[in-house]
């Protein structure tokens, strides 16, 4: 048996941690009452996972080594794997329009969005104009669609998306939402992430993957011994 001794400090960090997520003392005591604990128990099982982890990182985490080669080798036999799609960052005015709505009121509603195509062939701020004239929630953030990969945009937005360069301001695109104008504001490529780039995550994979190998097998030798020891005292 080994003495392990907790940080206290790091069980009061972790349970002010638990009761931060909730707005109110009702709600996080309600909560406790679901998961059928007390404040005390509560710091129990706390101060008992926070133990366990220091346990397993003095006696299994910081003895185990994972080497350059290691990871090497497990990088290029999975390097199929190891690959990132192409991303767009984008950002986009939209007029909306019903699908299903009449001729004139696309006309009316493309009417709208050429205005502001002129505004910025101009030379008026992009993210002002989507503020001011958006009907996407987007337009608090200037337009701003974050990244995205193939597939998570309707079709006619991404393939106008990846079809432009960085910096470049699209035609007017129809789809089933209504009308966009949309400005790439970063391209990022695909193909394979390289080595270095994936190493340090590679690493921690395998030395978490060894400590499980060390934990089942320091588990099996304790349960052996406990059954031994039960047996002789029966």
């Amino acid at each position: 048996t080994k003495n392990v001794t907790v940080d206290e400090a790091g069980i009061t960090q972790q349970l002010m941690a638990l009761r931060g997520r909730f707005p109110t003392e009702k709600e996080y005591k309600e909560a406790l009452d679901q998961m059928g604990v007390d404040q005390e128990e509560l710091e129990k099982r706390v101060r008992r996972d926070l133990i366990i982890q220091d346990f397993i990182k003095n006696e299994f985490t910081s003895k185990t080594e994972v080497t350059d080669a290691d990871i090497k080798t497990f990088y290029d036999s999975k390097k199929d794997q190891f690959t990132k799609p192409e991303e767009v960052k984008a950002s986009h005015i939209l007029v909306k329009v019903e699908a299903e709505a009449g001729d004139d009121k696309k006309k009316e509603a493309r009417a709208k969005l050429e205005d502001v195509q002129k505004k910025i062939k101009k030379g008026e701020d992009f993210a002002a104009l989507a503020k001011e004239f958006s009907d996407c929630p987007s337009s608090s953030k200037g337009g701003d669609l974050g990244s995205f990969r193939r597939g998570q945009m309707v079709k006619p937005f991404e393939d106008a998306a990846f079809g432009m360069e960085t910096g470049q301001l699209s035609d007017i695109v129809e789809t089933r939402f209504g009308y966009h104008l949309i400005k790439v504001t970063e391209k990022t490529t695909g193909g394979t992430v390289s080595f270095e780039e994936v190493k340090p995550q590679i690493k921690k994979y395998l030395t978490q993957e060894k400590v499980q190998e060390s934990l089942d097998k320091h588990v099996g030798v304790l349960r052996e011994a406990s059954t031994v020891e039960t047996f002789l005292q029966e």
